[in-house]
């Protein structure tokens, strides 16, 4: 059975770290979601409840913002490279709307963007040996979606990688087509990092509202973990 495993760099560099970690499996994400009005909903009212985020007039000054920026500064980075969060957020922040795109895709997006955490997605079958979290050693592989040419992890960097390569990019930026969530996926592993403590106290609060939305649409039950430096591997 495969493993999750955070490497000691991790720690190392965010000693409050944390990752929370859920797995789902059996699950249906071939719907037509513009015939479901929900996803436009949850969406919308993520989207809502995220403007207690924004304190400071300055989109950049906001602690989240403040904090992911602080956070890319310790490691090596591709130039301009952002957390995924700061993403959404800044989206957020412009008022602009979030196109479907897959029931789980968007579930996950929903909540990432109420409780201003960054979250990503794998689909587990395409994972090939353990899906770790650590330091590149350089040269990974990686073609993200859209892509022509390979884009691999630079020397340093703090990414997610396998057995064949890097599989999300500094840390939660950008992610591989290789293993990205998709129509036909039915098993996944859903994956929210922290750098600090009072990121860690809002993401154990956000992946538990993740688990119950996710398993009240899929009617499946989800496998949830929190990955610690005391506890640094699951199997998934």
């Amino acid at each position: 059975m495969a493993k999750f495993i955070v490497e000691p760099e991790f720690w190392e560099l965010f000693p409050e770290g944390q990752v929370n970690v859920l797995v789902l499996k059996g699950i249906n994400n071939f719907v037509d979601e513009t015939e479901d009005p929900y996803f436009e909903g949850i969406l919308q009212e993520a989207c809502q409840k995220a403007q207690v985020h924004f304190t400071e007039e300055v989109f950049s000054d906001n602690l989240v913002i403040q904090q992911w920026r602080q956070a890319y500064s310790k490691f090596k980075t591709k130039k301009g490279a952002r957390s995924s969060i700061e993403a959404l957020l800044k989206r957020v922040s412009q008022g602009h709307t979030f196109r479907l795109i897959t029931p789980l895709v968007d579930i996950y997006n929903s909540i990432s963007i109420e409780y201003a955490v960054p979250l990503g997605g794998e689909d587990l079958d395409k994972i090939q040996g353990d899906l770790r979290l650590g330091k590149a050693k350089g040269g990974e592989s990686f073609f993200p979606l859209g892509a022509d040419e390979d884009a691999p992890a630079l020397e340093g960097e703090i990414c997610h990688f396998d057995n064949d390569g890097a599989v999300c990019r500094c840390l939660n930026w950008r992610e591989a087509k290789r293993t990205m969530l998709q129509e036909e996926t039915t098993n996944a592993v859903l994956i929210m990092e922290s750098v600090t403590k009072d990121q860690a106290e809002r993401a154990t609060i956000a992946m538990e509202a993740l688990k119950k939305r996710c398993e009240e649409y899929f009617n499946v039950t989800g496998v949830s973990f929190i990955v610690t430096p005391e506890n640094s591997e699951v199997e998934l």
